[in-house]
């Protein structure tokens, strides 16, 4: 495409994050970026209950650490439904390797997170993508097929 922005795959997102003021800056940024938010959550039971609507999810934004559990939770139920997952967190364990399409450390600056959204974007375009943002870990981007079992 010469002119114009190139189509994006990721367009609807799902927030997970339990830290009221990063929620609202991340919500808020990613809409100003034309980003759809699906919803903003702060436990892993409310977003695994978005994931198990019918709602299309693009990507899922999650922490680790959540008050009611952990984000590999949330991970797994994604994974299950063959929807990539960005770990935003200070603390990324190792397993989560298998269910994420990569990992920002926290603190970041905004245009990481997009820049680092855009890096999995290229990567499910079976592109390569260009410079990694800062604290930024790309990981393969094989999102299987959703399943049909109940989570």
């Amino acid at each position: 495409m010469v002119f114009g922005r190139k189509k994006r795959n990721i367009v609807r997102l799902l927030v997970v994050e339990d830290e009221p003021l990063v929620a609202f800056d991340t919500e808020h940024l990613l809409s100003d970026a034309a980003y759809e938010i699906v919803k903003t959550v702060d436990t892993v039971a409310g977003a695994v209950d978005v994931l198990h609507a019918e709602e299309a999810i693009d990507l899922v934004l999650a922490d680790v650490r959540l008050a009611d559990g952990s984000g590999l939770d949330v991970a797994r139920a994604a994974h299950a439904r063959g929807v990539p997952v960005l770990f935003v967190t200070g603390s990324f364990p190792e397993e989560a390797i298998a269910f994420a399409a990569g990992y920002l450390a926290k603190p970041y600056a905004q245009r990481d997170l997009l820049n680092a959204i855009a890096a999995i974007d290229s990567s499910l375009s079976g592109e390569r993508p260009g410079r990694l943002p800062a604290g930024f870990q790309l990981f393969a981007v094989a999102v299987p097929a959703p399943t049909n079992t109940s989570l």
